[in-house]
C-alpha cells in the first residue's frame, strides 16, 4: 500500500515537473527495492516504514552536520528532503501521550523494572517504536531514573 503510494506520487512528480520530490522518491523506492532483494519478497507498509524511517533519520543526522559544518545550501537541501519524506511517515505522539505510555508498560512490567531498570529499555523501544523516535523515548526513559 505504501510502496503503491510512493510509486503513483513518483509518477506525479514526473509529470508536474517536480524534481525535487522526484529524487527523493525515485531514492526511496530504490531503497525499498534493495530490501525487497535483500529480502526475497516483497515489504509490507511496516518494513517499508523502517526504510523511509531511517533515511528520515539518515537526513536529520546530516542536517545537525551541515548545520555545525555552516553549510546552509546543504542544510536547505536536506530539510526539503526530510519534508518530503516526512509526508509518508505516520504523525508521531505527543510527548505527554508517549510518557502515558511509557508509563503503562512500566506499572505493567514493575517486576522486570524493580529488578533491572534498563530492561524496561528494550520492551519499551518494541512496543513504541512506530509510534515515536526513540531519541524521544530515551529522553522519558532516562527521566525514570532520576525518580
Amino acid at each position: 500500500m505504501l510502496r503503491q503510494k510512493l510509486q503513483a506520487d513518483q509518477i506525479a512528480a514526473l509529470k508536474s515537473g517536480d524534481k525535487d520530490k522526484l529524487s527523493v522518491l525515485r531514492f526511496v523506492i530504490a531503497q525499498v527495492k534493495n530490501k525487497e532483494i535483500e529480502k526475497k519478497s516483497d515489504l509490507d507498509d511496516e518494513e517499508a516504514l523502517v526504510v523511509l524511517k531511517k533515511f528520515a533519520k539518515e537526513l536529520k543526522e546530516s542536517i545537525d552536520a551541515f548545520e555545525k559544518g555552516n553549510r546552509p545550501d546543504l542544510v536547505a537541501a536536506n530539510k526539503k528532503q526530510l519534508e518530503i519524506i516526512s509526508q509518508y511517515l505516520p504523525a508521531e505522539m505527543s510527548d505527554a501521550d508517549l510518557k502515558k505510555e511509557i508509563d503503562k508498560i512500566v506499572s505493567d512490567n514493575k517486576a522486570v523494572f524493580d529488578q533491572n531498570p534498563k530492561a524496561i529499555i528494550g520492551i519499551c523501544m518494541k512496543a513504541l517504536k512506530a509510534k515515536a523516535d526513540p531519541g524521544r523515548i530515551m529522553a522519558i526513559l532516562s527521566a525514570y531514573g532520576n525518580h
